[in-house]
């Protein structure tokens, strides 16, 4: 099942394709309020994925899924049904019961090796592997620092830190850049325990808002004055996840002026330093001979798909990665792009953890902002396997 098919799923279980006066209508997942229009008998949709593609998009998908037809003298009469899937109730249940101590009990043995650099003066420190189990607890318990108290002093009471840190402390230790190293490395091994279900993989990045503006003048024309304009900052967070579980392998924190491309190297490489990658798939924000070039000096295939104004491969550059993934593109297109649509699962991945963890920082300086969103990404990796030591 490809990924246009379990987005049709899932757009015909909320019920969002809906039968009107012998039409098809279909609601678009981004919340505008958009409707479009389908046809399921001749595949045809008015949205701009089928308009570029020419294929099966999801809106069609999800038709087929709500629709079953009756044939009587008088005709066919197409007739809308609830479509149900099943879900493992009782693996869901247990981990959503379970997942705060499974949280804290995984967060504690990942942070547990966290090296503790020595002191030979001065007050005893706190230990750097319990402040970054606490800045990670308390972006998983949505408190404030003064709120959060009361959860350190249980976990300290159950042996998971050493000792409570001052809520100040966790405030500090937010915007301390010797953190942002160790919390780039705690996601990374916490994604190890997937290895064994991932091969497959998507590239993709969000942003998150912060508290600052940034402000310009802005010059219409025949405006008789420049204008003050502004917009909130935020931070982008450039992700690798496995689309089987959604579990993020690799990470990397800019300015929102930044742009992707320039990240994935360093996310396909670590990646494919502790998972066989089979194929990566990313939009067009990464399209580039070096990053088709590096996928497959892995060993693993790219799906990332041509812009429109991609000149033809030339005659003597039939051998490079850049031509491999231009002839699948052109001459199997419905292969190449089931393939490319598994990359929907990076923006389910950045759905998780906007939904459960929010979708904004609080902390004011960027490295404080850096750690906050790394925070979040570590604690849904641990969500991640342990509902994944349930389910599987």
């Amino acid at each position: 099942m490809d990924g246009r098919q379990q987005r049709g799923m899932q757009i015909a279980a909320e019920g969002k394709a809906i039968h009107e006066n012998g039409n098809w209508r279909v609601w678009s997942q981004t919340g505008s309020g958009r409707r479009y229009r389908v046809n399921p008998v001749a595949d045809t949709c008015t949205c701009p994925d089928h308009e570029e593609t020419n294929s099966r998009c999801k809106h069609v998908w999800a038709v087929i899924l709500t629709m079953t037809t009756e044939t009587d003298a008088a005709g066919a009469t197409t007739v809308t049904t609830k479509v149900t899937y099943g879900q493992s109730w009782s693996s869901y249940n247990r981990a959503q019961v379970e997942e705060k101590d499974t949280f804290l009990t995984l967060l504690a043995d990942l942070c547990k090796s966290v090296p503790q650099p020595p002191q030979a003066i001065g007050r005893p420190r706190l230990g750097l592997g319990d402040m970054a189990f606490a800045t990670t607890y308390k972006v998983f318990s949505g408190f404030s620092s003064r709120r959060f108290s009361s959860d350190l002093r249980d976990a300290n009471e159950r042996g998971l830190i050493a000792r409570a840190p001052h809520f100040n402390s966790v405030t500090n230790y937010m915007a301390n850049a010797e953190l942002t190293p160790i919390l780039y490395d705690l996601i990374s091994r916490s994604s190890l325990p997937l290895r064994a279900v991932e091969s497959d993989f998507a590239a993709d990045a969000s942003g998150f808002s912060t508290c600052r503006f940034d402000r310009w003048f802005d010059a219409k024309h025949g405006a008789q004055a420049p204008r003050m304009m502004k917009i909130r900052e935020w931070v982008k967070a450039h992700v690798m996840v496995g689309v089987t579980t959604n579990v993020i392998t690799a990470a990397q924190i800019s300015p929102w002026t930044e742009n992707d491309s320039r990240h994935f190297p360093a996310l396909m490489r670590d990646t494919a330093a502790n998972f066989d990658v089979a194929e990566v798939s990313a939009d067009k924000a990464y399209l580039g001979r070096k990053n088709l070039a590096l996928v497959e000096s892995f060993g693993a295939t790219p799906y990332v798909p041509f812009k429109s104004n991609t000149a033809w491969v030339k005659a003597n550059d039939q051998s490079t990665a850049w031509a491999r993934m231009y002839h699948r593109f052109m001459y199997d297109r419905e292969v190449f792009m089931a393939h490319y649509h598994k990359r929907s699962n990076v923006e389910t991945t950045f759905s998780m953890v906007k939904a459960k963890f929010g979708d904004s920082v609080m902390s004011k300086s960027p490295v404080g902002q850096t750690n906050e969103v790394l925070c979040k990404l570590l604690a849904h990796n641990i969500v991640v396997v342990g509902q994944s030591a349930i389910e599987f």
